[in-house]
């Protein structure tokens, strides 16, 4: 098996539910937002890697939750792609559970905060942001979508799988400051400097 084909030197690729013979530009923002979710998943294992063994939410290993996370983001792109899968709604509701949980553990914060307290909660911010950019992308093609359109423009995208894009940036935001708390790091506010 190769690494390439040779197909896509043109400018063109295929999606999941293309029809035959159909060849789709990789300006489409479709493609765009399979790049982003790709990169979000690489951020992720990077966040996962870096997880000690006793950063335990719930009594569950945070590089369990991460490793769940990438499979629904695989879960996204397969959806993004073509293919008939999308996020359970009740996976949303796990994990809005999980956050709110986290939350619970935390100091109330009432403003905006300097990332970098360790370097497990940098990491976790990079996904923050870049989970941010994602949804946002997703919303762009579920908003241009057509599913009868081969153009590769756009197409729906589950209620589902979006809610559980506009969770994940409260997900990582609740682990950044878990990981900055049992570390025992002062997060602080910015100050705006003029």
């Amino acid at each position: 098996m190769s690494f390439f084909t040779g197909k896509g030197d043109g400018g063109t690729t295929k999606l999941f539910d293309s029809p035959q013979g159909v060849r789709v530009t990789k300006s489409s923002p479709i493609f765009e937002c399979l790049g982003q979710l790709d990169e979000l998943n690489t951020i992720v294992g990077w966040c996962k890697v870096g997880c000690p063994e006793d950063f335990v939410v719930d009594e569950v290993r945070g590089a369990q939750i991460l490793s769940g996370v990438q499979d629904h983001l695989f879960t996204i792109q397969a959806e993004v792609a073509g293919a008939p899968k999308s996020v359970p709604q009740e996976r949303v509701e796990v994990l809005s559970a999980l956050i709110t949980s986290i939350e619970s553990q935390l100091p109330e914060v009432k403003s905006f905060l300097v990332p970098g307290g360790t370097e497990l909660s940098a990491r976790l911010d990079i996904a923050r942001a870049v989970s941010r950019r994602v949804e946002r992308r997703l919303v762009t093609v579920h908003e241009s979508g057509d599913p009868s359109n081969p153009s590769g423009q756009g197409r729906i995208i589950s209620e589902g799988s979006r809610a559980y894009a506009n969770r994940l940036s409260s997900l990582f935001y609740a682990l950044t400051r878990f990981a900055n708390h049992r570390a025992g790091v002062v997060e602080r506010p910015p100050e705006y400097l003029t």
